[in-house]
């Protein structure tokens, strides 16, 4: 009996599903060094899904030898410059690929300030859209693959092949804002988008995550109204110790932030006691 318990728990850890989080890009919108807000999940070694697509990020998808047929799923967390300006080029060089099925692209619905997903791809791509000669690319009759958007009200709930996906609507100011979760299978990712928690939703969306990855914008003396936008490390700290979770990733780096990372460990050292990783370009961590 327990040679076959010894085989069943061989067999379960060889179909078990290897997951990585590749950064494709650990900045903002500043010029300094760093690619926009971008990352790409992997299952066992493709590329499923690509979450924001910041300046930088349609170059380091190439160099990670990610390949557009593999994708499942691109999310936007929302439409600000640094987490959204590589799609159009991203989609052109779709063109040259040998992908032919579609694409599901989620984003925010809007207000009065930001189109919704739907409508920023309309505004990209459509008949009177800044590149409307690849306006195909919304119809099923596209030369390469069609582009279907999926906007998110409050909460969405999907199914992939190989991963679930769950999003909730964040307070990031009056920008439309998601945060999203990935089980694949037992193994879940959590990136919280730009927030300030101020809807407390993130406690739950993250609970018993084996990686919170947040992004970190201001220190925790910041003034001002950037703190009307993102969280201090004593918020991330307090999120990360309620859920459980089991690593935190820092990502969304920038000159403000950059060179405390000392205090920003010890401030969020006080309250969670998990692993703590400052993020770079093109790090790629195992779950």
């Amino acid at each position: 009996m327990k040679l076959v318990i010894a085989f069943l728990m061989i067999v379960s850890l060889l179909n078990a599903s290897k997951v990585e989080l590749e950064v494709l890009g650990s900045g903002g919108p500043e010029l300094d060094g760093r690619a926009s807000t971008s990352y790409l999940v992997w299952i066992d070694d493709k590329a499923r899904i690509i979450i924001d697509m910041g300046s930088g990020s349609m170059l380091y998808f190439e160099k990670s030898h990610a390949k557009i047929e593999d994708l499942d799923l691109v999310v936007l967390t929302h439409l600000h410059i640094d987490h959204s300006v590589d799609l159009p080029a991203f989609v052109k060089a779709g063109y040259f690929s040998h992908r032919s099925e579609s694409l599901d692209i989620m984003a925010p619905s809007g207000n009065e300030q930001f189109p919704s997903g739907s409508q920023f791809l309309e505004n990209l791509f459509g008949e009177k859209g800044a590149y409307r000669y690849m306006s195909d690319v919304l119809t099923k009759k596209s030369d390469s693959f069609e582009i279907i958007p999926i906007d998110v009200k409050d909460i969405a709930i999907d199914s992939y092949r190989e991963f679930k996906i769950s999003a909730i609507r964040v307070h990031h100011g009056v920008v439309p804002s998601l945060a999203v979760r990935i089980d694949v299978g037992e193994k879940s990712i959590v990136i919280s988008g730009d927030t300030t928690n101020k809807n407390h939703d993130l406690e739950l969306l993250s609970m018993n995550a084996d990686l919170f990855v947040v992004h970190h914008a201001i220190s925790q003396d910041a003034q001002g109204y950037a703190t009307e936008l993102h969280m201090k490390p004593s918020m991330i700290a307090t999120i990360a110790q309620k859920a459980g979770v089991k690593k935190l990733l820092l990502t969304h780096r920038m000159k403000r932030t950059i060179g405390k990372e000392k205090e920003t460990q010890a401030e969020i050292a006080k309250c969670y006691k998990g692993e703590i990783v400052f993020a770079e370009d093109r790090m790629k961590l195992k779950i």
